[in-house]
């Protein structure tokens, strides 16, 4: 009787050790996916999200499927500047995104006439904006002139032709912009980050 005691529990103890084997791992994984979730969701949801492109109203600079990552804290620090690809809300219904470019900042004033786009600074100074990441024989469309408020700002899609923005619905409260296109990822082919053009007045 002894013996097929010490059989059966020799028989025993690779289950049982498996079994622990096992139960661990899982809370290994499970340690590990709480780490993740701890450093990803902030990451996720303060600091950068991702953003795809939809439509053709910032062709050709940026194509329908376009995988972007937007920079959601910078703009906690600094204002928007002119020439910056913004991710907003869009100001009719705020549960749309948009994604356009910065055209107008606070306190100036935008005319887009004859196919141009004209600024007139805060302090009085007048230039027709020279945009250099466009077509050459791109024409800005319309007839508007605008005088922006204070923490509002004119954004104008590169596709100027197709594009719905300021000069169809107004201006982009500060409070509704969610942050600056800092990335693209997808297309690989076109991996690259996305850098605000310098202007000469």
């Amino acid at each position: 009787m002894e013996n097929n005691t010490e059989i059966n529990n020799m028989e025993n103890t690779p289950k049982e050790s498996s079994s622990k084997k096992f139960f661990a791992f899982l809370w290994e994984i499970s340690k590990i996916a709480v780490v993740a979730l701890v450093i990803v969701l902030p990451i996720r949801y303060f600091l950068f999200q991702p953003f795809i492109v939809k439509g053709e109203s910032m062709m050709p600079n940026f194509q329908s499927g376009n995988y972007l990552i937007v920079d959601e804290i910078s703009y906690r620090f600094s204002d928007p500047q002119r020439g910056d690809v913004i991710v907003f809300k869009y100001p009719k219904d705020i549960t749309q995104r948009f994604i356009k470019r910065v055209v107008g900042t606070p306190g100036e004033s935008v005319e887009v006439k004859n196919g141009q786009v004209t600024i007139t600074q805060t302090d009085g100074k007048k230039f027709i904006l020279n945009e250099g990441y466009l077509p050459s024989n791109l024409k800005t469309y319309g007839d508007t002139s605008v005088k922006i408020g204070a923490d509002e700002y004119f954004v104008l899609g590169d596709n100027r032709e197709y594009s719905y923005d300021s000069r169809a619905w107004g201006v982009v409260p500060r409070a509704d912009i969610i942050g600056k296109a800092f990335l693209r990822i997808f297309p690989v082919a076109a991996l690259s980050q996305i850098a605000s053009p310098n202007y000469s007045y």
